[in-house]
């Protein structure tokens, strides 16, 4: 009776069923001890863990080269540096291409017997393949055990796509077939990498033959597939064939995405057709997929091609209204032809708005723009968009610099153009020959400014 009056009133209490076998269990079994009641309280979230003062340093230090010499200074203060710490100096050390460096980190990781997470060789993987590495990529990915690391299909996947996008296609292969050896059971992804691979190199027997293979191991094309087949299709205008994969693609029982009918939009713009494109979209729809914004990103770059940007600012509105809210890439389509076109003051104003929406501008939107104002020959505006592109951490190209440069020492504004400079200095960047014999032939002209700008830079060399 006296139990099953408790009974009614834990239940009562407790309506959580795991928390009322928890409350039994402490209530009559004597043995277990009852935990401390100073944990988080049910539903608040843990506490996350403060970074190590060596990792707030490290992510203030901009300068890579002293990276290093930090990590060495902790080390000698009695810092225990632990995988984290590791981590964040490959990666630091990888961005700036430093890999002597990063090597002797990976030597450091080796020796003390720190357990890594796979993720930090993937990356390294794309790190060197970008630097044309790629033999060292491999032999990463063969190191990797000593690490009390396992390789899993994501760095098997990650480093095949390192060695297609290199055009190691023999290497690639040798990986490929090697794959069940080292106990990998391939999946879609690996087919879906060689097959991008050889359609990149034009090669679309190789392709098949791929995809051939991939149906003898039984192993189910994706949308990703297909996608690669039609959008290799649709580039070289063979757009009745794009339409059979496609159709082929249906009967498979695979459901197009927004994508697969962008790559049919772009094959109809290629050709002319841009109306069919908008209506390809709009029948979207009834075949139950809504379009994206890569939908109309399709409209809106092919119709700043023909220069009709006000009719490619109208299918903004139309996302707006149809509650899509632009990206980067949306916005960057616009602001790239309103450059082209000289109206560079009207792209400024898309930047300002997206910036206002939430949309971070990403290196090729300034660099656009630093580019438009200076072929507009509004030399403070490129000054003022160079600014705003250190504050985001990105940097133009050495070619705008040079314009920019040239046009503020002819403004007269040869504070502006220091400014340039120490900046350039800062990322070891030089100006070329073409640049240089314009300052001079300035300097020889009567410029004020370039003359006296070339002998301080003179006196200073």
């Amino acid at each position: 009776m006296i139990l099953s009056r408790f009974k009614s009133i834990a239940t009562r209490h407790y309506t959580n069923p795991t928390t009322y076998r928890k409350y039994k269990t402490l209530r009559f079994d004597k043995s277990v001890k009852k935990p401390r009641t100073t944990q988080n309280p049910r539903g608040s979230a843990p506490k996350k863990r403060k970074p190590s003062p060596f990792m707030i340093n490290l992510k203030e230090t901009e300068d890579p080269e002293k990276a290093l010499p930090l990590f060495h200074q902790y080390h000698e203060m009695g810092f225990k540096h632990d995988y984290a710490s590791y981590s964040a100096l490959i990666y630091k050390l990888a961005r700036s291409r430093d890999f002597e460096a990063v090597e002797t980190v990976l030597g450091y990781v080796e020796d003390n017997n720190v357990r890594c997470n796979e993720t930090l060789f993937m990356a390294l993987f794309q790190h060197y393949g970008k630097a044309q590495m790629v033999d060292k990529a491999v032999e990463l990915f063969h190191r990797m055990t000593s690490f009390n690391c396992e390789r899993t299909h994501q760095c098997f996947n990650t480093l095949l796509n390192v060695l297609v996008d290199n055009g190691r296609f023999s290497d690639a292969d040798e990986l490929f077939g090697g794959s069940r050896k080292m106990g990998f059971r391939l999946n879609s992804v690996p087919f879906n990498i060689m097959i991008k691979g050889w359609l990149e190199r034009g090669e679309w027997d190789k392709a098949c033959e791929v995809f051939d293979e991939m149906l003898e191991r039984k192993v189910q094309p994706t949308v990703v597939t297909y996608n690669s087949l039609i959008g290799y299709l649709c580039r070289r205008g063979e757009l009745k064939r794009a339409e059979e994969v496609f159709e082929d693609m249906i009967e498979k029982g695979k459901k197009p995405n927004a994508s697969t009918y962008a790559l049919l939009m772009e094959g109809l713009c290629g050709k002319g057709k841009h109306n069919d494109a908008k209506k390809l979209m709009f029948d979207m729809e009834y075949r139950g997929c809504n379009p994206g914004l890569v939908n109309f990103g399709v409209l809106m770059s092919d119709l700043g091609k023909r220069g009709q940007i006000e009719e490619a600012k109208a299918l903004l509105l139309d996302m707006k209204k149809r509650r899509l809210k632009p990206d980067v890439v949306t916005y960057n389509i616009l602001i790239n032809y309103l450059c082209k076109e000289g109206r560079v003051t009207e792209a400024y104003k898309f930047l300002i708005e997206m910036q206002i929406g939430g949309c971070v501008a990403n290196a090729a939107t300034y660099r656009m723009l630093a580019d438009g104002f200076c072929q507009v020959g509004d030399f403070e505006g490129g000054l003022r968009i160079l600014n705003a592109m250190l504050a985001s951490r990105h940097f133009p190209r050495i070619q705008t610099l040079s314009c920019l440069f040239i046009g503020l020492v002819k403004s007269g504004n040869i504070e502006g153009a220091c400014f340039v400079l120490e900046e350039m200095e800062k990322r070891k960047m030089i100006f070329d020959l073409d640049c240089w014999e314009e300052l001079v032939r300035d300097s020889c002209g009567g410029s004020s400014g370039a003359s006296e700008l070339l002998t301080g830079l003179i006196s200073v060399m």
